[in-house]
């Protein structure tokens, strides 16, 4: 029986995709592969948007066996507990997409229909007051749930802001200290074999030729790989996201760093806010058809809240994914495998998902394109929903006098997203499919968030008796105060466990 494992990896970047993928190679496959090789130069940057994240990178670290703390510290990380949407529905208004659920079942009935009966009646306050997360990033509030039983604090979720490139150097030690090898320089060409057209090495600037089984892009918007060398293809999704242009530049902190993510909106897109230990990472995401990049930046200079740290960093992108994220023996990953602006934190997630993919699909070196198949259907799938739940933020949409905010509130929306909407506006119903990344809670977060009060609930929620479907929803938003109110705030929570050195 002849031996038909996969040998050798090589991974074509670095950044926060590629060392992603090197740490979690090295961890799982505990040195029984040949070589997982690494090529990134130093002279050719990282985009760095991705330094807020959603609450799954904790599983991905633990994976690793990292220990919280420790990587906070090392990254200059904050918590967080949802993302804060201000003039997203219209100017002055603003809401929170929590990481946490809204109240508890009832009787098997989801809680937003029960909130839904009591709003009808006039009753039962903002569903704000039954969510743990959105209280205590309101206050300045953080601890860790507790992950057991059906309390409040069970409901508590959270995810971290840290500095992308400080993570992907702590991911290399990580990787190096297992085996993964790193070369610098930039790659040069790569060569196809003649008979099947997959890759069969690189080869970089000074000529050493580099050899693979398998092949991971890292390479960013280019994609080096999967589009220069393999010709995939893309599909382009700026009739839905129109935004293709960002500005990023850090400012000093002007205070204790709040537990969440701010989203503002800008005449031509967005600015976000993302607070660390050392200082706020901040861009501006815009439309270059509704704005000039001159405009563009004075907007992002003029809106900070603490003194810049650096120039603007001009960033240029086009929303959408390849036609294949794994094209005969090469893998995309990142932003070689597709790009969805990070409004909703998802950048370092996409990593995650397709790295975890990998791992359950892992191939020999006979490739069988069923796997391959069923790879880039979840992959596409992943995407897919994503782009949905990020167009809903565009889409329904108040704002007008603007051409950017007109076109949004106007265009035409994938029917996936039409269904969904149209769901939860008529009966409070969210449905997922799979293993869709977005749960109900965030759902209900931005649909209600951004305007859609469902027109009627589940009418089991009725089956309740009325004094006594008041007296635990009273109880529920006593929970979430009580339990607010003794928590630290973040500030003191990150000095006791995790403040950086200075």
């Amino acid at each position: 029986m002849s031996d038909n494992r996969i040998r050798r990896v090589v991974i074509v970047g670095g950044g926060t995709a590629g060392w992603m993928t090197a740490a979690a190679l090295a961890q799982s496959f505990k040195g029984t592969l040949e070589s997982i090789r690494l090529i990134e130069s130093e002279e050719i940057g990282t985009v760095g948007v991705g330094e807020a994240t959603i609450p799954p990178i904790r599983k991905f670290n633990a994976r690793l066996g990292i220990d919280e703390d420790e990587f906070i510290r090392q990254t200059q990380g904050s918590f967080k507990l949802g993302i804060e949407f201000v003039d997203w529905l219209r100017p002055g208004h603003s809401y929170i997409h929590p990481f946490g659920r809204y109240g508890a079942d009832i009787d098997n009935v989801s809680f937003i229909h029960y909130w839904m009966r009591q709003h009808a009646a006039g009753e039962g306050g903002s569903i704000d007051d039954y969510c743990l997360a959105i209280a205590a990033a309101r206050a300045g509030k953080f601890t860790r749930g507790d992950g057991r039983g059906d309390g409040v604090m069970s409901t508590l979720g959270y995810a971290f802001h840290f500095d992308a490139s400080l993570y992907a150097r702590y991911l290399r030690a990580y990787s190096e200290r297992r085996g993964v090898l790193r070369t610098e320089g930039r790659v040069a060409e790569v060569k196809l074999r003649g008979e099947d057209g997959f890759i069969e090495a690189v080869v970089m600037q000074g000529g050493q030729r580099i050899e693979g089984d398998l092949f991971i892009d890292c390479s960013g918007f280019r994609g080096l790989l999967i589009e220069d060398a393999l010709n995939t293809g893309f599909i382009d999704w700026s009739q839905w996201l129109p935004c293709d242009r960002a500005f990023a530049m850090p400012s000093a902190n002007a205070g204790d760093p709040p537990p969440y993510t701010r989203s503002t909106a800008r005449a031509a897109g967005w600015q976000w806010r993302i607070p660390l230990q050392h200082r706020v990472g901040n861009g501006y995401v815009y439309c270059s058809r509704f704005v000039s990049d001159d405009e563009a930046a004075n907007t992002l200079r003029t809106n900070l809240e603490g003194a810049a740290l650096g120039d603007p960093r001009p960033l240029r992108f086009t929303a959408g994914m390849r036609r294949k994220f794994w094209n005969r023996n090469c893998v995309a990953l990142g932003l070689a495998g597709g790009f969805l602006e990070p409004l909703e934190s998802t950048s370092i997630h996409l990593i995650q998902s397709g790295i975890a993919k990998l791992l359950t699909m892992f191939p020999n070196r006979d490739f069988d394109p069923r796997l391959i198949d069923e790879y880039n259907r979840q992959s596409t799938l992943q995407y897919e929903w994503i782009r949905d739940f990020i167009i809903a933020h565009y889409f329904l949409t108040e704002r007008s006098g603007s051409p950017f905010w007109d076109y949004c509130r106007n265009m035409s929306i994938p029917e996936t997203l039409r269904n969904k909407l149209d769901l939860f506006r008529n009966r409070s119903l969210v449905f997922r499919v799979d293993d869709e990344l977005f749960l109900e809670p965030s759902w209900i977060a931005v649909l209600m968030g951004q305007g859609i009060i469902p027109a009627s609930y589940d009418p089991l929620a009725d089956a309740t008796e009325g004094a006594t479907l008041g007296r635990l929803m009273k109880t529920m938003r006593d929970a979430v105060r009580v339990s607010c109110e003794a928590m630290p705030t973040h500030a003191e929570f990150i000095a006791r466990h995790c403040a950086a050195p200075r």
